[in-house]
């Protein structure tokens, strides 16, 4: 085994330590495996829209940085969203990128951001390597939001953003609309932000932005978040930011020039001139997260809550005994994927997730291949 040349030494001192405790974002490798892992739309275009697609992206001049077609973009999305009056949006390579530009954006002295826990995992990474503080606040035994909780923490800490995913994951919750109202309120009299995440909102009964377009005037502190990754077009990586356009504007200060390719933008285009179909597959995946849900229900063992996104949160062991619960869930994960099936093992990922794996929507097919392998494995 070589030694560390000092030179390598000294250059990793330059990096900072909490960066160097930390472990990077893993991807499990997948090859040879049925996919439930991610939350991806199970369905590709029609042959025929891909050969359209594959032809217009060849005429895209890679040559060049990315142009107007960004703006128009911008205006495809903000007409598929039903943008506020008053309000803007801004792109993002995916909501991810749009959650550490919120960060920075925000990083004055004594800041700090606050979401409910479990919930995403981007809202404390991104405070963390902004050097912002970051507040968790348990959800309720049925995975509800604890709104006492989290307005005493709110008064308490005092944060600049408040992260609602709105259906949350992994948990699949889509919260309670009066309380939303109460921590937007809350937020309002701070003086502070209040951040939707509806990353999942092709799957959901409700959006947050229809109180945004009833009154958007008393709504502008509040920004809401969505990606493409969800409607169909997770390998294109586009998200985007919709809030009041004077905020916005300050906001869009911080984005990289240039931060979505041209390809990306075109095929993001292109999935908007075809939303119908997306629509529809969208429909699809809702009929068979019931039929899941249905199935699992009757699963010996198996506990699934009720979701309003792609996925299903099921608990596979339910001892009371945190330790042996993670241990069991475990076991299942490795049982399904000795049987070439790849799902989300949350189980330590916080105490309330003890026990629990996380589930994506499939096609039927994959559904039933899913749901063999999770009871053979139990």
């Amino acid at each position: 085994m070589t030694s560390t040349p000092p030179e390598l030494i000294a250059a990793l001192a330059r990096i900072r330590p909490d960066v160097q405790g930390m472990h990077a974002y893993a991807v499990p490798d997948s090859t040879g495996l049925l996919k439930m892992d991610a939350m991806e739309n199970p369905y590709r275009l029609p042959p025929a829209l891909r050969q359209t697609l594959g032809e217009r992206l060849g005429q895209v001049a890679i040559n060049r940085y990315p142009g107007g077609r960004a703006d128009d973009l911008r205006a495809a999305l903000a007409r598929h969203a039903g943008l506020p009056a008053g309000w803007a949006l801004m792109l993002g390579n995916g909501s991810d990128e749009l959650i550490g530009l919120l960060a920075l954006a925000c990083d004055v002295p004594g800041a700090s951001i606050l979401a409910p826990a479990p919930s995403f995992v981007m809202y404390q990474l991104s405070a963390q390597l902004q050097g912002l503080g970051f507040h968790a606040v348990p959800l309720a035994a049925d995975f509800a939001l604890d709104e006492a909780a989290m307005l005493a923490a709110i008064e308490r800490h005092g944060p600049a953003l408040v992260y609602l995913a709105h259906p949350n994951n992994p948990t699949g919750t889509l919260w309670d609309a009066a309380t939303i109202a109460r921590i937007a309120a809350a937020q309002a009299a701070r003086g502070a932000l209040l951040v939707l995440d509806e990353a999942y909102q092709p799957f959901a009964t409700r959006t947050w932005l229809d109180v945004a377009r009833a009154d958007a005037a008393a709504h502008s502190h509040v920004l809401v978040m969505r990606t493409l990754s969800k409607f169909g077009l997770a390998g294109v990586r586009v998200g985007y930011l919709m809030g009041d356009a004077r905020l916005i504007a300050q906001i869009d200060k911080v984005r990289p020039p240039y931060n979505l390719s041209a390809l990306n933008i075109e095929c993001a285009l292109f999935a908007l001139e075809h939303a119908d179909e997306f629509a529809a597959q969208a429909a699809a995946i809702r009929a068979q997260r019931a039929a899941l849900l249905d199935a699992l229900a009757a699963m010996p063992g198996v506990r699934p809550y009720p979701s309003e996104g792609n996925m299903v949160l099921a608990r596979v062991a339910d001892s009371g005994d945190a330790q042996a619960d993670a241990h069991a869930a475990q076991r299942v994960f490795e049982g399904m994927r000795a049987r070439k099936v790849l799902v989300k093992n949350v189980s330590t990922m916080h105490p309330m997730l003890a026990g629990c794996l996380r589930l994506t929507v499939g096609s039927a097919p994959e559904n039933a291949q899913m749901l063999a392998a999770l009871q053979d494995s139990l």
